[in-house]
C-alpha cells in the first residue's frame, strides 16, 4: 500500500473518531466546561507520546494557532451539551465560509460567484438551526456552536502559517491551554466511574490519536481530500448520538444542515473544476504557442 493510500484510510479514521465526540459528550455526567478542560489534558499526553520532545518555537503562528484551539475546544463541548450534537457538529464545519471571507479581507484575495454563493447557502443553513427550539439554552448553544466555527477557522489558518513547521505543536499547546483555562470548573463536582471512562475515550480515541492521524494524513493528500474527507464526521455524529442516546434533531436541523454541507462541499467540489479548467486551457495555451 502506497503513501497515498494509507493517508486516505488514516483521514477517513480521523472523520470516524472525530465523530464519536457528540455520543460520548452526551454520555458523560458533568459540567461542560470540566468535560472541554480534561478531555484536552488527556489529549495532551497523548499527543506528547507520539512527539515525544515537542518542537516549541512560541512564534505567533504556533501560538495564535493554540489559543484558537483552546477555544474551539471548549466552545464545541458546550455547544453540544446545551443544543443538539448535529447542531454543534455541522455549524463547526462553516469555518471553510469564514476563511473565505478572512480571505477577502485581510489577504486581499478574490471571492468568486461561488464562494458567494456557498456563503449565502451556510448562512441561511445556519439561520434555519435556530427554528428547532426557541429556548435561551438552545439558543445559547447555537451560538456557541457558530463561534466554534469561526474559531476553527482562525485555528485553520494559522496551522497552515506552520507548513514548513510541525503544525501539531500548536495542538498541544492548545490543548494544556484549554485545560488550564477550564481547570477551576474541574473541582465543582467530580465524574462518575462510567463518565471517567467516556472522559478517557473522549481525550484519547476521540481527540488525541485522531489529530495525529491527521497530521500524518494531510502531508499527503491534496488541499481538497484533506477538507472533504472530514465531512464525514457531521454526518456520522448525529446518527451515534440518535443510535445511543435518543437524540432527535428536528426537522429544521435537517434543512438548515442538508444547506451548509451542500454548500461547503459544493464549494470545494465547483472550486477544484474550475481549476482544473483553467489550468487544461493554460496547457491548450502553451501547446499552441
Amino acid at each position: 500500500m502506497n503513501l497515498y493510500s494509507k493517508a486516505r484510510i488514516l483521514m477517513v479514521a480521523t472523520a470516524v473518531l472525530w465523530s464519536l465526540g457528540g455520543v460520548l459528550i452526551k454520555l458523560v455526567e458533568w459540567n461542560a466546561l470540566a468535560i472541554a478542560g480534561m478531555r484536552s489534558f488527556i489529549a495532551a499526553i497523548v499527543i506528547l507520546i507520539y512527539l515525544k520532545k515537542p518542537k516549541i518555537t512560541w512564534s505567533k503562528p504556533q501560538i495564535g494557532g493554540a489559543v484558537a484551539y483552546a477555544f474551539v475546544m471548549i466552545f464545541f463541548v458546550a455547544a453540544t451539551k446545551l443544543t443538539t450534537a448535529a447542531n454543534a457538529a455541522l455549524l463547526q464545519y462553516t469555518s471553510p465560509i469564514y476563511i473565505g471571507i478572512f480571505s477577502y479581507f485581510f489577504l486581499k484575495e478574490k471571492i468568486t460567484r461561488v464562494d458567494w454563493a456557498s456563503i449565502a447557502l451556510v448562512f441561511i443553513g445556519m439561520i434555519l438551526f435556530f427554528f428547532d427550539d426557541l429556548s435561551f439554552e438552545s439558543f445559547l448553544g447555537n451560538f456557541l456552536g457558530m463561534m466554534n466555527g469561526l474559531s476553527f477557522a482562525i485555528m485553520v489558518m494559522m496551522l497552515r502559517k506552520q507548513k514548513d513547521s510541525s503544525p501539531i505543536e500548536s495542538v498541544f499547546l492548545g490543548n494544556i491551554l484549554a485545560g488550564l483555562i477550564t481547570l477551576p470548573f474541574m473541582f465543582q463536582s467530580m465524574p462518575s466511574a462510567m463518565s471517567w471512562v467516556g472522559l478517557i475515550l473522549l481525550g484519547s480515541i476521540q481527540l488525541g490519536l485522531p489529530y495525529v492521524f491527521y497530521t500524518n494524513a494531510v502531508k499527503h493528500l491534496s488541499a481538497l481530500e484533506s477538507s472533504l474527507i472530514p465531512v464525514i464526521e457531521p454526518l456520522l455524529n448525529p446518527i451515534w448520538v440518535v443510535i445511543f442516546v435518543g437524540e432527535i434533531p428536528g426537522m429544521w436541523t435537517f434543512i438548515g444542515g442538508s444547506l451548509v454541507i451542500g454548500g461547503v462541499v459544493g464549494r470545494y467540489l465547483l472550486n477544484a473544476k474550475m481549476l482544473k479548467q483553467k489550468k487544461q486551457i493554460r496547457k491548450e495555451d502553451e501547446s499552441d504557442s
